[in-house]
């Protein structure tokens, strides 16, 4: 299993090209024999048991009861210390993402007595509907020049927004805007109006005073600006300010203005203690099950990464990947390796760091554990 502790430099790979983990249409077994001596841990590094390479694309691929079994029947013949730990913790984890609390403390007293160590703590990590107390409001914060370069950031926005079905966003740090952001955010904030996603926009009066000193009654430009700023005026109480204003973009632009429909928001009670800070071009989120080698979650990467020499991506919330987005995925931190990039998968559960082994992934990332 990767260890976060000891970070690998990548293999060279400019002599080869990206793999492309579609041309066997989403069969498990022809892509695994067309990409076997494509795809492949080296021998003597962290070499993985057989058994928790099955396991790992097992659950990759939907089958948990089966993994469960790989496992379980593993650990009846293996007997070498470090491979038997990979293959408790997998199994573990397997437990917390299928929510089997009782298996779990059951198997957590045999792991204690095996490697007298203390077992991971109990956490719920299956799916969020699973969960009887309901998935958390999460906090955006945006802060610094908003502009064009955040287009991945705003579609992993509006990605935990649609998913949870609430969303925070804290605009009180925000310091200027150009067209291309107001852009950026006037389309996420529609977006997820039109979606009857619940919003609450912290600093809304913040950003609307940022606004108000970029457009001038009478001069047609920055439209989007003013746009911009009729919608966050619908987040405050300023409904007069509203009213003014719209007269004002009428007579400049000679269209009507958007009428005062202020949107359901995210109640007080939602966005205290259990808000999750997901600060904005500091760390990416992946979550979920991701499936599939075109999802957006996994396109927008490359374009999140920019300039940044530490690329740091949040896989604390990510449940599952198949085989397929986890090649994909491959290629891509691929690609930024050999730009000098150094890629950091945060708190990735014991099943799916697994299967980024078997990809190689552990050759051009670092991947640290989930505890």
């Amino acid at each position: 299993m990767p260890s976060s502790a000891r970070p690998r430099p990548a293999a060279p790979r400019s002599e080869a090209p990206p793999h492309d983990f579609t041309i066997a249409g989403g069969d498990l077994n022809r892509v695994l024999a067309q990409y076997a001596d494509k795809v492949h841990v080296e021998e003597g590094v962290d070499e993985m048991a057989p058994p928790a390479e099955e396991a790992a694309i097992l659950y990759a691929n939907g089958g948990d009861d089966e993994a469960r079994l790989v496992l379980e029947n593993a650990l009846e013949t293996i007997d070498t210390p470090e491979a038997r730990f990979n293959l408790w913790s997998m199994l573990l984890d397997l437990m917390r993402l299928t929510a089997q609390r009782e298996r779990f403390e059951q198997l957590s007293l045999a792991f204690a007595t095996e490697f007298e160590r203390s077992p991971p703590a109990w956490q719920d990590l299956s799916s969020p509907v699973s969960r009887p107390d309901g998935p958390k409001v999460q906090t955006v914060n945006l802060s610094g020049q908003l502009g064009g370069q955040a287009a991945a950031q705003f579609a992993q926005l509006i990605q935990i927004g649609m998913r949870a079905g609430a969303l925070r966003v804290d605009l009180a740090r925000l310091t200027s805007v150009d067209n291309a952001g107001a852009e950026l955010l006037l389309r996420a904030v529609r977006g997820l109006r039109r979606a009857k996603i619940k919003l609450s926009l912290s600093g809304a009066s913040h950003l609307a005073n940022i606004l108000g000193g970029q457009v001038t009654n009478g001069k047609r430009e920055n439209q989007t600006l003013w746009l911009l700023l009729l919608e966050i005026l619908q987040y405050t109480d300023q409904q007069e300010h509203f009213e003014e204003l719209a007269v004002e973009y009428a007579m400049t632009f000679e269209e009507s203005p958007p009428s005062w429909e202020p949107p359901p928001t995210v109640t007080a009670s939602q966005t205290g203690a259990e808000a999750v800070d997901a600060t904005m071009n500091q760390i990416y989120t992946l979550e979920g099950e991701i499936v599939g080698p075109n999802t957006a979650a996994l396109r927008n990467i490359t374009a999140f990464a920019g300039e940044k020499t530490k690329v740091e991506i949040d896989c604390r919330g990510l449940r599952r990947m198949d085989f397929v987005s986890a090649g994909t995925l491959f290629n891509i931190i691929s690609q930024l390796n050999m730009k000098g990039r150094l890629v950091v998968l945060k708190g990735v559960n014991s099943m799916v760091a697994a299967l980024m082994q078997v990809m190689g992934l552990h050759q051009v990332a670092r991947i640290e554990l989930r505890g």
